[in-house]
């Protein structure tokens, strides 16, 4: 089943009534055409082929839509849905031979029986030119040797940069980009020995993969990484080993004055844990509150006394990479504790998902990470609000990117999608700041590093998006 919405200039459109008022919403024409429903989009005729029409498609300025519409995802698909229709509600008209005629959005569900390989053959077939979504990367791998058969690009919603190539961008904000940012902004601070700390998981070795990558295009060393398996005493353990804690133990003077307790360089989590919890992930708020102390220390009439450390050196990096939520994230910051790895001498980065939390996050006061400034959301989200009824979720923002490169290169390209002007110089303006599609399918994102505050303030913006970096390209 497809669908077709044609949206015409200067006409308003019906709001989603919750997540799932797209289900129902048909056909949508505006203007005096009225309201009418298509049961299959482009019904060639008897004669006609069956196989992609890989020139229509290439020419074509109609946008075809992938997404789970039905089952387990419908209701994040009829979000993204919604995001996009925006998109074209406010910039729907294309311009072909001088005149300017309505984009015409169709509509393929990926969960429905062929899955997002049937859907981008149906897309194909109906003339689309361009592809918003897949979803997911395991729809978008499974859509992308149709889309390219034809000709159509491919503007896929998922972060996961295997998925880019060239025909075919990503149009998440991948973890190798925060890292890519973060590493350029810590050498621009004079850092040059940088090493990760990252969780055994498909975050972990992206955010991995980004530290290796960065360092090796801005001519650093190569740096040295831990993947450690999420249990404490792991967690412990390999810290000491990636921070040299024992060469460095046996290097201290043993003089009674420069001696510290092991728990000093990094302050315990602050942040009320009322109100707040109920927002975060069970396992972050149970291990962030409070910020009991992990790491042995004397008691007061010594019965439990840990032998005082001598105060160590500072370890062999001078940045380092973590990956770490919820309780992994605590015991990596009784590791640090316990290594003396202080942020003193050590600049310590960490994934966008910290912004979701930064005010339980006062344990890592100096640390950065990098994502869009929030405050370039705002006017997206209060349009969003004002058509459909409820705040929008973050991925709305990557649907409504998507459909808003399209409407801007049907009135620039007189036809179809041409990747030489799809990857432009000035890029686009986005929901979260400007953004370019790169020749690689990548797609580099303005983003801003963010620096944790303690007492539970959040985090400030330390440097202002920009898609510019180190490395060009």
């Amino acid at each position: 089943m497809t669908r077709t919405y044609s949206f015409l200039s200067k006409a308003s459109t019906r709001g989603l009534a919750g997540n799932g008022g797209g289900r129902k919403a048909g056909m949508v024409v505006l203007g005096t055409v009225g309201l009418a429903m298509a049961g299959c989009a482009d019904q060639s005729g008897p004669g006609a082929a069956t196989g992609p029409q890989a020139p229509k498609a290439a020419t074509s300025h109609k946008i075809g839509v992938l997404l789970p519409l039905t089952g387990p995802n419908a209701a994040l698909g009829h979000e993204l849905l919604a995001g996009a229709q925006l998109a074209l509600a406010e910039n729907g008209t294309s311009t072909t031979q001088g005149q300017a005629s309505a984009l015409q959005m169709d509509v393929h569900d990926t969960a429905a029986v062929g899955g997002a390989s049937a859907a981008a053959t149906a897309a194909a077939e109906a003339g689309d030119g361009i592809i918003l979504g897949p979803l997911t990367a395991v729809d978008t791998a499974a859509a992308a040797p149709a889309a390219q058969s034809a000709s159509m690009p491919v503007l896929a919603f998922t972060s996961d940069v295997g998925q880019a190539r060239n025909g075919v961008w990503v149009m998440g904000i991948t973890p190798e980009d925060q890292v890519e940012r973060l590493v350029a902004t810590a050498r621009q601070e004079g850092r040059h020995r940088f090493a990760a700390f990252l969780p055994d998981n498909p975050l972990g070795h992206a955010l991995g993969n980004g530290l290796l990558a960065s360092c090796r295009d801005q001519g650093l060393m190569s740096p040295t990484i831990v993947y450690h398996t999420g249990s404490q005493a792991s967690i412990t353990q390999m810290m000491r080993e990636l921070s040299s804690y024992d060469t460095r133990r046996a290097e201290a003077q043993p003089d009674g004055n420069a001696t510290a307790p092991a728990s000093t360089p990094v302050a315990p989590a602050t942040g009320s844990a009322d109100t707040t919890d109920k927002t975060l992930p069970s396992d972050l708020a149970a291990a962030l509150k409070g910020g009991s102390d992990t790491s042995a220390t004397a008691s007061a009439d010594g019965a439990a006394q840990t032998p005082a450390v001598p105060k160590l050196a500072p370890p062999p990096f001078d940045a380092l990479l973590l990956g770490d939520t919820g309780l992994g994230l605590k015991n990596v910051i009784g590791a640090l504790a316990d290594s003396q790895v202080s942020s003193a001498n050590v600049r310590i980065m960490g994934p966008g998902l910290w912004a979701a939390f930064a005010t339980k996050l006062g344990a890592l006061k100096g640390a950065w990470y990098a994502a869009p400034d929030p405050s370039s959301r705002q006017s997206f989200a209060s349009r969003f609000m004002a058509r459909n009824h409820h705040m929008p979720r973050p991925l709305a923002d990557l649907s409504y990117d998507a459909a808003k490169v399209a409407t801007t290169m049907a009135r620039v390209a007189p036809n179809g999608y041409p990747a030489d002007v799809l990857t432009r110089s000035e890029g686009f303006a986005g929901v979260d700041g400007p953004f370019t599609l790169l020749p690689d399918g990548r797609t580099r994102r303005a983003l801003g590093v963010f620096e944790v505050l303690d007492n539970g303030g959040g985090a400030k913006l330390l440097v202002p998006a920009t898609t510019k970096s180190a490395v060009s390209g």
